[in-house]
């Protein structure tokens, strides 16, 4: 049985500001954007390691969960099964979706996001690569997800650091 964590985080035109280096008593130029194009990366990570699995999707919904389902379970092997822990987002739960024999959904409780260890992958994904930008289009925001999750996904024991919360890594070992 191995454990992963997924969630879904929005990337697009209405970009997040971020800490940067600054003079004192000055404040840094920014980007403001006013459009509202958006994609999502769905992703799953299993603490304790850099396994991890994205997908980049135009909308979050009970179909796109499906797809996501169904390419992950794809990538697990045939004598192994899965626990994900998720959120109770509406279309993790949904009667319509058609969950792989392989894994088991597993709901973290109400409004509590901080359980979740893919939430400080947002933080540090979104910091690091995603803020003080203006994406032109659809297409540069997917563009730009799909890079900042493979430059993410490059750098060796970043995943296990963000993921690694102390009272996972003691229910898993």
């Amino acid at each position: 049985m191995r454990l992963f964590f997924q969630d879904e985080a929005r990337i697009g035109q209405k970009g997040c500001t971020a800490h940067v280096w600054w003079k004192r008593g000055e404040r840094p130029p920014g980007l403001c954007d006013r459009r509202f194009t958006f994609a999502y990366i769905f992703a799953a990570v299993e603490p304790g390691t850099d396994n991890a699995f994205a997908l980049v999707l135009p909308y979050v919904n009970t179909e796109a969960m499906q797809l996501f389902l169904d390419r992950f379970a794809a990538t697990i092997g045939d004598d192994e099964h899965v626990a994900m822990v998720l959120d109770q987002a509406g279309w993790h739960g949904s009667n319509g979706l058609l969950v792989p024999d392989n894994i088991t959904l597993v709901p973290l409780p109400p409004y509590s996001p901080e359980l979740n260890p893919v939430e400080r992958i947002w933080l540090y994904l979104k910091q690091r690569f995603l803020s003080h930008r203006l994406l032109a289009d659809y297409d540069a925001i997917v563009e730009a997800a799909v890079t900042a999750w493979n430059r993410l996904a490059a750098e060796t024991g970043r995943l296990t650091l963000l993921a690694s919360y102390p009272w996972i890594l003691q229910v898993t070992h």
